[in-house]
Order: structure tokens, then C-alpha cells, then sequence
């Protein structure tokens, strides 16, 4: 096992990562930009290293400084958490080359499954269903046309590096597609330095469903499960649960035995995620996230496995100990994500916490590294906690979820409690009929009804 692990990441899964080590008997060492000086990872971390300005490119993302961070202290690995460098193969590729251990998988799986394009011919190749679309990247306006008629309307077009819906539009018709075609190309450009953008289906009624796996590169992959991701705003999940309410047990073993044979078969090492769209009864894959998920600690939950502690057993070249018939799944999990936004606008709002009070008891956790008197940042992500709550069934795990978000307090900035309590209290979700298009019809209800009530 490690000795030292450096963490290159900040907030709330900087701090969840050092949390792991710490129960494994592992020094941490975390990484920060000045804006991060005050930080909860910072100030609970063995060691920390300054490594730049706020800007991320600066610091968070400057592959050397972190490099160098971690030989000056020692450290024999690098976990890099979420977002940042934590799918990036050529990072993963130096870490290697400097005689580290990075912890997720090989960088060559991270590379594959980086592009849409070439993810999706290789798991056509091991056997998951994909959504009907383009074979490769389209070259031309005609080719784009063609293919469009063959697919049928309404079809999406998605950039091949992207994510996040950057570069993400619907066509319904031919005028949309040559209208929006370019203004893909050029969004994709502007956002990942590459203008290649592929076709897909678009589905009217899915549900976004992933699945998460773990395997130790030895031969050995289990899967944690599925958890519904279908609550989007403009493609950026806001709740997540497990398991799904839309799916059977039939359907949920025939796309976990597809996944574990198409994982074997890769050889995958470290902790994955299989993303799907479902919709009447049909899987198909869109793309795979190698890391760790923000929304991992649902399948936590419900299975009673830390993801994290795997992860780092993983990359010490330890193996599996569990095989698929033994992962137990009970009861239900749902994750809010708690923004620093305006709930109705998603305004961004940093500024300094004041009051600060996190919700307990039985089934209920937080992963936040917000204290009282901490300045939230105007540089990174909105994301400044995780409301996670269990319970023996999905409408005991709502209840609580209820009464949690009505204990939590977060002063002094704006976020997205309110919202998520609205969210919890419609009967659509209660009832769990719901697909990634109905987070956007609910708030074009809210705001027309607030404007109605208002005149």
C-alpha cells in the first residue's frame, strides 16, 4: 500500500479522497491555487503545495506544477479526484513516466474512451448497444444530409471530444441541420480545439442511466449497479439515485452482464462508468466517464462498497476481493447537488459562508468542504456540497431527503436548496416519471407560474 498520496483536485472530493487515505493509513498531500489557500482539503491535508494563481490553467491544470508538487514531498501517487485532469491520458501518461502511480485506469483506456467517436466503435466491438447514428466524424455538408435522411429526424449532433453539452444541438428538420451544423463545428472548436462532430438518434423520452463498475486489470470487474442521472439542466445533472425507478430486475442483469463481459474483456483497472440512454426498454451506450463519479456515493449507499478505498487498493496492484454474487444491493440512495447559484436563475453566486449548519442522522451524509467563514471561489465549478440520504426503501429515502434539505443551512450566498425541495415535492418525481427532458419542462412551469402570479 502507498505511504503518500497526492490529490490533484480541490472542494468537496478533494476532501472525500483525503477522508479514504486517511482511513487506510495514508499520508495526503493536497495541491491548491492561492484562491484555495483557506481551503477544508488544505487545512486537514499532511502537506500542501501552492501550485499556482486561480485561473485553472495555472494551477489546477498545470500538469508540471503538480508533477513537481508531488516529487518535492514524496509522494508515490496521484489521485486526480473529478473534472480537472482526471481524464486526460497524456497527465495519466506522465505521471507514469515519472515513476508515479496514477490512480484510475491505463491511459490508453483513458485515450479510447476520451473520444465519443472512438468509444463508441470500441464498445460496439465488445458488444454494448449504442444509439443509431453516424459511423465517424461528418466531413460535409452533403455526407451530413445523407446520413440524417438514413437515421431519420430528429437527430442530434455531438462534438467528438466534448461534453457537458458544449457543441450539443438538436436538428428536426433539414433547415435545422444546416442552420445548427456549423454553429456545432464552431462550438466544439471553441471549447475543445477540435471541430470533428458526430450524428446520433435523438431519443424524445429517455432516461439517462449509468453504470458503474470497478476492475482490477487482473481479469476481475464488478458492477455497483445502475443510478438514474435523468434530472438535467442543460445537460448537467442536478439529482441522482439508485437504483432506478424505471427498471426491472430482468433489465437491470442483462445490462450488468453486458457490461461485465465488455470490461473483461478490455482488461479495465480502477473505477468506470457506463453511461447509457434507455427508452422503452433499450440500452444504448453514449459514453464512458474513467474516473470517479461526483454522484458515486449512491452506489456507496446501496451496496456498502467505498469506491474510493477500491480505487487506491486497485492502483497499489491489489485485486477484486468481491465477485459480482457477492455485491449485495439494498435499499435506495438519492444525491442532490447543492450549487452556490440563484434556484430559479443559476446566477453563480461566490462569496463568504456565513451560518453554516449540515444535516444529520440516521441514512444522511454530506460531502462538503464549506465551513463558516469560508469564501466560496468564483473560479471553479458551482458545486459546493453533496446531500446524500438512504433509506430502506425510495420513499423512505424521500422522506428523509425532505427533512434533510429543510435542516440544511447555508448562509451568506445563494444555492439551489429551494430548488431541489420543489423538485422532491412533484408528484412526477415522487412517483419517479421523469426523463432528462422533464427537469427543463418543470422550470418553464415555475416561471410561467410565478409570471402569472406576479401580473
Amino acid at each position: 500500500m502507498f505511504e503518500k498520496i497526492l490529490i490533484a483536485n480541490r472542494g468537496e472530493i478533494a476532501l472525500r479522497i483525503h477522508r479514504a487515505c486517511r482511513e487506510l493509513g495514508i499520508q495526503t498531500v493536497a495541491v491548491h491555487s492561492t484562491a484555495d489557500a483557506d481551503a477544508m482539503h488544505v487545512r486537514l491535508a499532511d502537506e500542501s503545495v501552492c501550485i499556482g494563481p486561480p485561473a485553472p490553467r495555472q494551477s489546477y491544470l498545470n500538469m508540471q506544477a503538480i508533477l513537481t508538487a508531488a516529487t518535492i514531498t514524496g509522494a508515490e501517487a496521484i489521485h486526480p479526484g473529478v473534472g480537472f485532469l482526471a481524464e486526460n491520458a497524456d497527465f495519466a501518461q506522465m505521471v507514469q513516466d515519472h515513476g508515479l502511480v496514477f490512480i484510475g485506469p491505463s491511459p490508453e483506456h483513458i485515450r479510447i474512451m476520451g473520444d465519443k467517436i472512438t468509444a463508441k466503435r470500441a464498445v460496439q466491438a465488445l458488444g454494448i448497444p449504442t444509439v443509431p447514428g453516424s459511423d465517424g466524424p461528418v466531413t460535409s455538408d452533403e455526407e451530413a444530409l445523407d446520413i440524417a435522411r438514413r437515421i431519420g429526424f430528429p437527430i442530434l449532433i455531438k462534438a467528438a471530444a466534448g461534453g457537458g453539452g458544449k457543441g450539443m444541438k438538436i436538428c428536426r428538420n433539414e433547415e435545422d441541420l444546416r442552420t445548427q451544423l456549423p454553429v456545432a463545428r464552431s462550438e466544439a472548436r471553441s471549447f475543445f480545439g477540435n471541430d470533428a462532430v458526430f450524428f446520433e438518434k435523438f431519443l424524445e423520452k429517455p432516461r439517462h442511466i449509468e453504470l458503474q463498475i470497478l476492475g482490477d486489470g487482473q481479469g476481475n470487474v464488478i458492477h455497483l449497479g445502475e443510478r438514474d442521472c435523468s434530472l438535467q439542466r442543460r445537460h448537467q445533472k442536478l439529482l441522482e439515485e439508485a437504483p432506478s425507478p424505471a427498471l426491472n430486475a430482468d433489465e437491470r442483469e442483462a445490462i450488468g452482464q453486458i457490461a461485465l463481459k465488455a470490461m473483461g474483456t478490455l482488461g479495465y483497472a480502477s473505477a468506470g462508468t457506463l453511461e447509457f440512454l434507455y427508452e422503452d426498454g433499450q440500452f444504448y451506450f453514449i459514453e464512458m466517464n474513467t474516473r470517479l463519479q461526483v454522484e458515486h456515493p449512491v452506489s456507496e449507499f446501496i451496496t456498502g462498497i467505498d469506491l474510493v478505498r477500491e480505487q487506491i487498493r486497485i492502483a497499489a496492484g491489489g485485486k477484486l476481493t468481491l465477485k459480482q454474487e457477492d455485491v449485495r444491493f439494498s435499499g435506495a440512495a438519492i444525491e442532490v447537488r447543492i450549487n452556490a447559484e440563484h434556484p430559479e436563475t443559476f446566477a453563480p453566486s461566490p462569496g463568504k459562508i456565513g451560518e453554516y449548519h449540515a444535516p444529520g442522522g440516521p441514512g444522511v451524509r454530506v460531502d462538503s468542504a464549506l465551513y463558516s467563514g469560508y469564501k466560496v471561489p468564483s473560479h471553479y465549478d458551482s458545486l459546493v456540497s453533496k446531500l446524500i440520504v438512504y433509506g430502506k426503501t425510495r420513499n423512505e429515502c424521500l422522506m428523509r431527503l425532505r427533512r434533510a434539505l429543510e435542516e440544511y443551512v447555508i448562509g451568506g450566498i445563494q444555492t439551489t436548496i429551494p430548488l431541489h425541495q420543489k423538485i422532491i415535492a412533484d408528484p412526477d418525481f415522487i412517483t419517479g416519471d421523469y426523463t432528462i427532458h422533464w427537469l427543463e419542462h418543470f422550470m418553464e412551469r415555475a416561471a410561467a407560474a410565478k409570471d402569472a402570479g406576479g401580473a
